[in-house]
């Protein structure tokens, strides 16, 4: 298994078990809900059966033995109505509020109390109170305060803590790529710097053999002049790696036609090139940007394999932007990996890196301010990967 898919199972196996952590922490508050509520709603019979005994009582003890019931033990907001919703008697609402108009001493506000009897009766089925004249009366209760937040809390408590490591995992994941791009940088200007000493002495080993042996095999000494330059040009490239490259108004078509010229003669004869579209202009680094076309043009050799095969490549332009589309006619992807082919270290070759399109893409994104993606992929059938670039003000001629 790559490090790819084992970082993406434990991303999957940590959000699983948050999940759990979440369900466990639901079912549970849940659980105290229920028991809540089924107390205070004993607590509500229980004060609907003391005032059902108050109204009945005559003893006077006896009286105060319920009233103190009923103001230790059922602390709960209740009304008590008759079958015309007539509002009798309450408790544990507003102090400051009364529906009796003769109360001179609180404020006389009747539509707050049929608003607590809305809301008791879609909370909750009335209790009913049979008194001795055959009528009966209801009381309703609502939930307490503290049974109220107990249902929202777990809900908060999870809000909370999602934010929480969303914005954990957005710092850490930006100081990984801080990090990463520090690396890249490093390695990049090293390798450049290690490559510069080596590239001079063959340039120099070259400049002898032309004058040694004349006239004789130029055109070999040529090739191995062009893959020298060739390397000259990949250490610029890592050079510029980390620094804001110089972008400028280039022929699109030309610098990729000029880059399959030099490509195609290094690589199986079995594969075809094919360069179409218009000669059109974007705002670009001619060795990144050829860098960007050698990376997705070898993975489409690579996708070819040893089969006979044709690439691609096909340069168009609307008014904002150019489109430069690499097609080949190997194995394909799957959708599912549409994204997962241009993360660092994800390969499908045994002696790959699965570096080559994660830096096609900080190329084309960081550098370039464009985009690179699967256009479009079928098994067995073949793949076409999409650049756009900010196309330039002038079009340049053919």
């Amino acid at each position: 298994m790559d490090v790819y898919s084992q970082k993406r199972r434990w991303k999957l196996l940590l959000l699983l078990f948050a999940l759990s952590i979440g369900v466990m922490s639901l079912m549970y508050t849940n659980y105290l809900v229920r028991s809540m509520a089924e107390s205070e709603r004993r607590n509500a019979e229980l004060w609907a059966l003391s005032t059902k005994l108050k109204i009945e009582a005559e003893d006077e003890h006896f009286l105060d033995f319920l009233t103190e019931i009923q103001n230790k033990y059922t602390q709960i907001p209740a009304i008590i109505a008759d079958t015309h919703d007539k509002i009798l008697a309450y408790k544990e609402l507003d102090s400051l509020k009364t529906n009796n108009p003769n109360d001179k001493s609180r404020s006389y506000d009747p539509k707050y109390f049929t608003e607590q009897l809305a809301i008791m009766k879609e909370q909750h089925v009335p209790i009913i109170i049979s008194i001795g004249s055959g009528d009966e009366l209801y009381v309703y209760y609502k939930d307490s305060e503290l049974l109220t937040s107990l249902k929202y809390y777990p809900y908060r408590q999870l809000t909370g803590i999602t934010v929480f490591l969303i914005l954990a995992y957005l710092a850490f994941s930006s100081s990984r790529r801080s990090e990463q791009n520090q690396v890249w940088v490093g390695m990049a200007k090293e390798t450049a710097h290690q490559l510069g000493t080596p590239i001079s002495s063959i340039m120099a080993w070259i400049e002898l053999l032309k004058e040694k042996y004349g006239e004789k095999d130029v055109e070999l000494l040529d090739e191995m002049e062009n893959d020298v330059t060739r390397l000259q040009i990949i250490a610029d490239r890592f050079s510029k790696i980390g620094s804001a490259p110089v972008l400028e108004k280039h022929n699109v078509k030309e610098v990729v036609r000029n880059f399959i010229d030099y490509l195609e003669k290094r690589i199986s004869k079995k594969i075809k090139f094919e360069v179409n579209g218009d000669p059109v202009g974007a705002e670009l680094s001619v060795p990144l940007f050829e860098w960007v076309i050698e990376n997705l043009c070898k993975n489409a050799v690579n996708a070819i394999g040893t089969n006979e095969g044709k690439i691609s490549l096909n340069v168009s332009q609307n008014k904002t932007h150019v489109y430069i589309d690499i097609t080949d006619t190997g194995m394909g992807i799957p959708k599912s990996k549409f994204e997962t082919v241009f993360q660092p270290g994800y390969t499908t070759r045994k002696r790959g890196w699965g570096l080559g399109l994660s830096l096609t893409r900080r190329i084309v994104e960081n550098y370039h301010k464009g985009q690179v993606f699967v256009k479009d992929s079928e098994l067995g059938k073949g793949t076409t990967f999409r650049v756009i670039l900010n196309a330039g003000r002038e079009k340049p001629t053919a």
